[in-house]
């Protein structure tokens, strides 16, 4: 709640060097608070890369977590992480990153804003054993800049609801760039820091970022020469991910949690990130080698 409060006062459009009554559109700073309010719910799946302190912080909270699942129906259990195919050969991100870029020449597929991603949560308490919730979103920009988001749960649609024109210069509603130091700038600018992103930071970031935007070849390949300047972000090999695509997978390790990025080896684009736990929880129910979090992205 503090936090919260934090962030309304950031947003706050009166500030002392402004009109007196605030009628004026919002500047920079106050548009740039408040959308990090209304995206905290959304964005708080993937912030759950927590040290164990942090985590231990919230116990006496309901915790939602992102995790992956073999379909999308609800499991009583966590489901197990993706297998690293046995005797697959790990492509370096530099190698990958260099292959985007030459695929890239030509700028197809483009850039488009809106996106496709399939989740799963694992919801947590003290009191109840952990169950996972599946989620699938589609959101399409229209040409007057309203748009529609459509979520839908085992097939079936829940809920259409449309939103009204709006514009953002502000990340990630700004379009992203496709230069590696404008995108640093960009992630950075969205992971509301003043300071280099960590390599758990820069991958939350990412994750924001492709719930926004469906990256077109320009933008993946500049992503991909970011990520391979990213510390401790390391090959382990193949994966047939939730979908049943095949990608490369880049692993980093942290205190109690490995983090897994899953990439298209023909167009570095990302597939997606799955998080797991490499440590017993008994307080949430959870054992190592359950998944935490998962999403994945598709056109």
């Amino acid at each position: 709640m503090a936090d919260e409060l934090e962030l309304l006062r950031s947003a706050n459009p009166f500030t002392s060097d402004g009109s007196l009554y605030g009628d004026g559109p919002l500047d920079h700073h106050a548009e740039r608070g408040l959308n990090r309010l209304l995206y905290e719910r959304r964005s708080r799946r993937r912030r759950v890369l927590w040290s164990l302190a942090a985590a231990t912080a919230v116990a006496a909270t309901v915790l939602t977590l992102v995790l992956g699942g073999p379909s999308s129906t609800p499991a009583v259990a966590a489901p197990r992480p993706l297998v690293v195919q046995a005797n697959s050969t790990p492509v370096s991100l530099k190698q990958l990153a260099a292959l985007a870029t030459a695929v890239a020449v030509d700028g197809t597929p483009a850039l488009r804003r809106g996106t496709h991603v399939q989740s799963w949560s694992l919801g947590m308490s003290d009191d109840k054993p952990p169950v996972t919730i599946p989620e699938e979103r589609i959101v399409r920009w229209h040409a007057d800049d309203s748009h529609t988001e459509r979520d839908i749960e085992d097939g079936r649609v829940l809920k259409d609801t449309t939103y009204p024109p709006s514009w953002s210069d502000v990340p990630p509603d700004a379009r992203p760039p496709h230069d590696v130091a404008g995108l640093r700038a960009y992630l950075q600018e969205t992971a509301y820091s003043k300071t280099p992103l960590t390599t758990p930071e820069l991958l939350s970031a990412v994750g924001e970022l492709l719930d926004h935007w469906t990256l077109g070849a320009r933008e993946s390949a500049a992503l991909a020469r970011l990520l391979a300047g990213a510390d401790g972000l390391r090959p382990v090999g193949e994966v047939t991910d939730r979908l049943g695509r095949h990608g490369q997978a880049y692993v980093y390790q942290q205190s109690a949690t490995r983090l897994m990025l899953i990439m298209d080896p023909a167009t570095g684009a990302v597939l997606g990130m799955e998080s797991t736990f490499t440590k017993d929880q008994p307080e949430y129910g959870v054992k190592a080698g359950d998944v935490m979090d998962y999403s994945a992205w598709t056109r």
